[in-house]
């Protein structure tokens, strides 16, 4: 459609905009104008936009998604490196602390024996292995991944073993078995990267540059590859979308899926519930929360009876694990001195007073949103829950993995599209992995003390709180939401947007009034 309207200054007054006109960042996001400057500037005035054969926002972003994917994977390629040992066999090249000084540690890759996944007759929770065998700490060990994180690297594994076979028979190349297993599973975790920002760029509906920050997200360069999360966000990011196009059926089954592979996803109901019940949608919140029970249980019921012992081994390593080093109460304890809710505990001990009390600031947190959601003037958008609960579970949660950081990314970009505020936030929750990286190596390895990597820890947190105090100030305040702003009332919403509000008094209409 072709523009008329005279750009006006990123900082200018909001625009008033007809219905289906997009929001040009170049106009309203002063980073976004900025940025552009060395291209030509911001998009004229007489510019069409959307008249492209082949180029559109989704398409750029993903573009841009892919060259980020592509640095992240380089970034990871020192970690599976190869030497020949004093006997001539191939080694991967993790001597001298390799991961921590070439920052380039990813789980996949210990994963794979850890998890006796190199092991071709092995089977995930049905197999078991004995840890710390002839000792005191002996115990038997299943796959600690949910069901469908652990058949994901299952599945990865055999597809490996298929290559190496090929490379074997001189028409694939061939490389350390773990290597292969890395690359395979890196590829599977781009591509749900890359349906992570489709998502969203299909979700923001007239915003649809908004999935660039998901596409260029520093957060990508050091935790794509980290671990397995991708899926879980690709899922998440999907059911939103789902949401978003009244499909709560659809929602409900991406979302029982993603709960099936990381337990977050689950926490998005919550935040639908206060919603549709405030605006007297309760049927359908119903549907997309019976059928995330149901996909969730035809998923992991098989395992369950098959392997009841197994199956529980997710649920029984988180509660006896321990404060993360990345947690508040680690923190707290490193400043204090503070041994803990528990004192000091031997190894594989349940951390009882802890987990007791990371589930009651947990729901204690979970209530105060309601509360804001139920008692704002204007029905809350669901991406700005949703940020809300899964940012309240990860600052009271006792483990704060890194790669758990990419959760928040689409959320984030759905709920405060401010790109100056959430690069910034993104930038420093990138940069923790650095005094992380040192931290492991140890001071004796000439890594960085303890305290060095808590303060970035700390700035962390406060970085991700000032996020949830703008979105709330945004929630009280619905003439500084960016998106109703422009008019919109809820692009995630769904069945929810522009539905009469049963709060009394509510301002249902623009936020402009």
């Amino acid at each position: 459609m072709s523009e008329q309207t005279t750009a006006p200054e990123p900082d200018a007054a909001p625009l008033s905009l007809t219905p289906g006109e997009r929001v040009i960042p170049s106009w309203t996001d002063p980073l976004a104008a900025a940025a552009t400057r060395p291209i030509g500037g911001p998009l004229g005035e007489h510019a069409a936009v959307g008249r492209h054969w082949f180029w559109s926002p989704q398409r750029v972003a993903l573009l841009f998604a892919m060259f980020m994917l592509m640095l992240s994977w380089f970034g990871k390629g020192s970690c599976i490196q190869q030497y020949q040992d004093s006997s001539g066999a191939s080694q991967l090249d993790w001597r001298a602390g390799r991961p921590f000084v070439a920052m380039c540690y990813s789980d996949i890759v210990p994963l794979y024996s850890a998890e006796h996944l190199n092991d071709p007759q092995t089977f995930p929770y049905v197999s078991s292995w004995v840890e710390d065998a002839g000792s005191q700490k002996a115990r038997t060990r299943y796959m600690e991944y949910p069901v469908v994180t652990g058949m994901f690297q299952w599945v990865n594994a055999r597809i490996a073993q298929g290559w190496l076979a090929g490379a074997e028979a001189g028409w694939l190349p061939g490389a350390l078995p773990v290597a292969v297993y890395f690359n395979i599973t890196a590829f599977w975790l781009a591509l749900a990267w890359l349906v992570t920002v489709w998502a969203v760029g299909r979700t923001a509906k007239r915003r649809p540059w908004d999935a660039l920050l998901v596409a260029i997200s520093p957060l990508i360069l050091v935790h794509a590859f980290t671990n397995f999360d991708a899926i879980a966000t690709a899922l998440t990011a999907a059911a939103l979308l789902a949401w978003s196009r009244k499909r709560p059926e659809v929602a409900g089954i991406l979302l029982g899926l993603g709960a099936a592979a990381k337990l977050y996803p689950l926490f998005l109901l919550g935040a639908l519930f206060v919603l549709c019940l405030r605006s007297g949608k309760l049927k359908q919140w119903s549907i997309a929360a019976g059928f995330t029970a149901a996909t969730w249980l035809i998923v992991n019921v098989p395992f369950y009876l098959a392997a009841p012992q197994g199956w529980q081994e997710f649920f029984r390593l988180n509660t006896v694990r321990p404060m993360d080093p990345d947690s508040v109460y680690n923190v707290v304890s490193y400043l204090s001195g503070w041994t803990g809710f528990d004192g000091v505990l031997p190894r594989g001990t349940t951390p009882t007073w802890l987990n007791i009390v990371v589930a009651v600031l947990f729901l204690a947190c979970c209530a105060g949103i309601a509360y804001i959601a139920l008692t704002a003037p204007r029905r809350p958008r669901l991406a700005q829950l949703c940020f809300l609960v899964v940012a309240a579970f990860l600052l009271t949660n006792k483990v704060w993995s890194p790669q758990y950081s990419l959760w928040l990314v689409p959320l984030a970009v759905l709920a405060i599209p401010r790109w100056r505020i959430l690069l910034a936030w993104m930038v420093i929750d990138a940069l923790v992995w650095a005094p992380r990286m040192f931290y492991y190596l140890g001071v004796d390895h000439k890594g960085l003390p303890e305290g060095w990597f808590l303060s970035t820890v700390i700035i962390r947190d406060l970085a991700v709180i000032a996020l949830c105090t703008l979105v709330v100030q945004e929630i009280y305040n619905p003439a500084k939401d960016l998106i109703r702003q422009a008019g919109d009332d809820d692009p995630t919403g769904g069945v929810l947007e522009n539905t009469k509000d049963t709060k009394k008094n509510a301002q249902t209409a623009s936020p402009a009034k």
